[in-house]
């Protein structure tokens, strides 16, 4: 009899992974070239709080890994924003040292408060990961977040009011400091009751974070609050159709994004400033793009640059008036000079 079809799920998704994996790291070699002794295996971690998608990831991970010849380690990461924390992720430690994972450990990190808890936890923890990673070599990093993890980032973004990218949700792959494809969520597909499903037939113990319960949290509500009574008014499906909604989101920023990534220099003078009739002959959501990125290369930080001030610099553009200059996060200035567009650190 073959594995419980949670169990099968979760392996199917990180087996496809460590295919992809495998595949973007495979050392290229001229065409007759004979490979060179077998170089060493590849590492890849996975990020665990000890919570059930996460535990049912790093199981999935010790099982499949070493049939494709793939190193599996684990890292938790010690947030320390409640009591008996350090205690809680040795015994995460412990739980994927069971599970045959090399290396195992536990990360102790300080939470800021920039942006909000939510926000500066998130921050904390993808700074250790990206550090554990880099000591360590590592290939890549798996994370837990599912189906219903995706619907909730939507949400999220449809409320900030941020646009197409806001909507697209997390990627199946995305970067750190220089490795653009270490991050892989395997369970995107999955939903969180397959991951909880397969920790139970598999006896895995799950530790439930009180803070995802806890209405203090902007998620929490909205998974325990919100979800569910779109779910009464709509009708079951919701997660599905959100997540549906987060890919071709994706498709459609990735195609405007690449877009205004040709149409930047066409829109430069001699010395590199914007012009701003050629601006304004752009659909808006090209134009936007290219403000968007001309504001952070002049220093905005990115996660403090939302639609609004994007707005503002474009009505330099499309609501002239002789304004003043505009104000943007990291002390970034934006003015219209004899029809150049000028975004530089005031």
């Amino acid at each position: 009899m073959g594995p419980h079809p949670a169990v099968a799920a979760i392996r199917l998704a990180v087996r496809r992974v460590l295919h992809d994996v495998l595949t973007d790291h495979a050392p290229a070699r001229a065409p007759g070239q004979t490979p060179d002794a077998p170089s060493r295996a590849p590492l890849v971690l996975v990020a665990c709080s000890g919570g059930a998608d996460s535990m049912a990831l790093a199981s999935a991970l010790a099982f499949e890994a070493p049939k494709l010849g793939v190193r599996a380690g684990g890292v938790t990461v010690d947030h320390g924003l409640q009591s008996g924390s350090d205690l809680r992720a040795d015994e995460v430690v412990l739980r994927l040292t069971e599970l045959g994972l090399a290396p195992a450990e536990s990360v102790a990190v300080t939470v800021g408060r920039e942006g909000g808890p939510e926000a500066a936890a998130r921050d904390a923890r993808y700074a250790a990961l990206d550090a554990t990673a880099e000591r360590h070599g590592a290939t890549a990093v798996l994370l837990g977040h599912t189906r219903d993890d995706q619907a909730e980032t939507v949400l999220l973004g449809l409320a900030r009011g941020s646009g197409t990218r806001s909507l697209s949700g997390m990627a199946a792959v995305s970067g750190g400091p220089g490795a653009d494809r270490r991050y892989r969520r395997p369970f995107l597909q999955l939903d969180r009751q397959t991951a909880r499903k397969a920790c139970m037939v598999q006896s895995l113990p799950v530790w439930d974070d009180p803070h995802n319960a806890d209405p203090a949290y902007t998620r929490s509500r909205l998974r325990h609050e919100g979800l569910p009574a779109l779910e009464k008014a709509l009708g079951k499906g919701v997660v599905e159709a959100l997540a549906r909604t987060a890919q071709l989101s994706r498709d459609d920023a990735d195609a405007l994004d690449a877009w205004a990534g040709r149409a930047e220099a066409s829109v430069r003078d001699a010395a590199g400033l914007l012009e701003c009739a050629k601006l304004y002959a752009l659909p808006p959501a090209v134009r936007r793009r290219i403000l968007r990125r001309a504001a952070i290369e002049a220093g905005a930080p990115a996660g403090s640059l939302f639609a609004r001030h994007i707005e503002e610099i474009d009505r330099l553009i499309t609501g002239w008036r002789g304004q003043g200059a505009i104000n943007l996060p990291g002390k970034v200035v934006a003015q219209r000079q004899g029809g150049r567009l000028v975004i530089r650190q005031g």
